[in-house]
């Protein structure tokens, strides 16, 4: 992959959901998840900017968004603020605009739920950007598995430097199993929340690892 500028999407914060995803530029897994996510109706109904300020209404979708590395302007903020931020420090102000760069980007995600029309018990996105088979960097993000709904894991900077083989996958996938702090519930323990945040995190992996080569 060449090393390269990408455009950046920007999406006006007061849009509905559903013109974000019928954005020809809204990247096909984001636009996949939000299908999955949120009925037809509640999408033409609900603002872009509700959702980012209400984590809980899509968590598999956030985790989309924190995976991609998504940015939002805040009035009041000179600078674009990092959804992590963002949701770690529910920064005041009006969101006007959702901006996302995810040219370049392999990713890949997975979950398990009761059913495919619940919300998922533990969720996983991933992204990974490569220079000539090399990880440049990643993000790993996960929902079920922490006390606050969507989260980061620290873990994805051990893929940096490497190539996306099966030996660091698995690596990254035992770092992630080991850092996240699940709560257990009527849907899963915190033994089936902690293994499943492990095996999740290997199959978006690998998604992504596939999607590099199929490019």
């Amino acid at each position: 992959m060449d090393d390269v500028a990408y455009d950046v999407w920007h999406i006006d914060a007061a849009s509905s959901l559903q013109a974000m995803m019928d954005d020809p530029q809204c990247p096909p897994f984001l636009r996949r998840l939000m299908c999955e996510t949120l009925s037809w109706q509640v999408r033409n109904e609900t603002p872009l900017q509700k959702v980012l300020r209400s984590p809980h209404m899509a968590p598999r979708w956030m985790t989309a968004l924190l995976a991609l590395g998504a940015t939002v302007t805040v009035e009041g903020e000179d600078n674009e603020v990092p959804m992590e931020l963002l949701l770690q420090s529910r920064k005041p102000g009006n969101i006007t605009a959702l901006h996302i760069a995810a040219g370049g980007l392999c990713w890949g995600e997975a979950c398990v739920s009761r059913t495919p029309a619940d919300d998922p018990i533990v969720a996983v996105a991933a992204t990974a950007e490569l220079e000539d088979g090399i990880v440049r960097q990643a993000r790993i993000a996960l929902t079920g598995v922490w006390s606050e709904p969507v989260r980061l894991a620290r873990a994805a900077t051990m893929l940096s430097g490497h190539t996306l083989n099966q030996e660091i996958i698995q690596a990254t996938a035992r770092a992630v199993e080991s850092e996240v702090t699940p709560q257990g519930d009527f849907l899963g323990s915190v033994g089936y929340r902690r293994a499943m945040a492990g095996v999740l995190t290997r199959r978006a992996l690998e998604q992504c690892k596939f999607f590099a080569v199929d490019r």
